[in-house]
């Protein structure tokens, strides 16, 4: 079985997450039928809410009309994991593999995610860590890297966030998933200040390469809907 297939790179830019959600659900289907390459896609999303197929309205603070009021949609998704925000300066990776053509077992897959936020907050001298039984990464109590997934037939969507320079107060109105009594940060609040989004893509793009043992390729640009803030 071929493991070591190249992975294209999109640079989605911002982009509102259902537009990001048909996006990766074209990709994946192309994946699936074989007639395009395993893609890793690198953006932003304006104020978000996402719902995992773990959640529960108990772990929202606020009514969806007091989320609205602030800014942000809640949105329901098939993503494994509970309730997180996804908001400008928070990096998003998503991963739209071939498992079984790559030999990856789901948990491998979670790992892999794993590492690659771990060696993108190497490049920057912020070490974080995984918690057994915690998917994601941590430095202390807090969150920094969110991790969430579907697999269907075979193939990967959703995958991962950083939090580089968001603001954690969009945290305040949800147990952020599922997890009490822990909380949140990120790359700008550990170390004072954050490196540009663009150095943070370059990192989290070798560091991806690094992790699954693959070559990363740029994908030429592709029109897609851009929601701008």
């Amino acid at each position: 079985m071929t493991t070591n297939l190249p992975v294209d790179l999109f640079d989605l830019g911002h982009m509102a997450y259902r537009d990001a959600l048909d996006w990766q659900q074209t990709k994946a289907a192309e994946v699936g039928a074989e007639i395009s390459a395993d893609a890793l896609a690198l953006l932003e999303h304006p104020p978000v809410y996402t719902m995992g197929a773990r959640g529960g309205d108990d772990h929202m603070l606020l009514t969806r009309d007091d989320l609205r009021a602030r800014g942000a949609d809640l949105i329901m998704t098939d993503r494994g994991g509970d309730i997180t925000f996804h908001g400008p300066g928070q990096l998003v990776l998503y991963a739209i593999l071939n498992l079984r053509r790559r030999a990856l077992r789901p948990v491998d897959h979670v790992r892999c995610l794993e590492h690659t936020i771990l060696d993108t907050l190497d490049a920057f001298d912020v070490r974080g860590r995984t918690v057994k039984g915690r998917p994601g990464v941590w430095i202390g109590p807090n969150k920094i890297g969110a991790i969430g997934v579907s697999i269907r037939g075979g193939v990967s969507m959703h995958g991962a966030a950083l939090n580089v320079t968001n603001d954690l107060a969009w945290f305040n109105a949800i147990v952020p998933c599922g997890i009490h009594g822990l909380g949140v940060t990120s790359v700008a609040r550990e170390i004072g200040s954050a490196p540009p989004m663009g150095e943070v893509q370059d990192a989290a793009a070798s560091a991806f390469a690094e992790a699954y043992d693959v070559d990363v390729h740029v994908a030429k640009p592709v029109p897609a809907p851009v929601c701008g803030y």
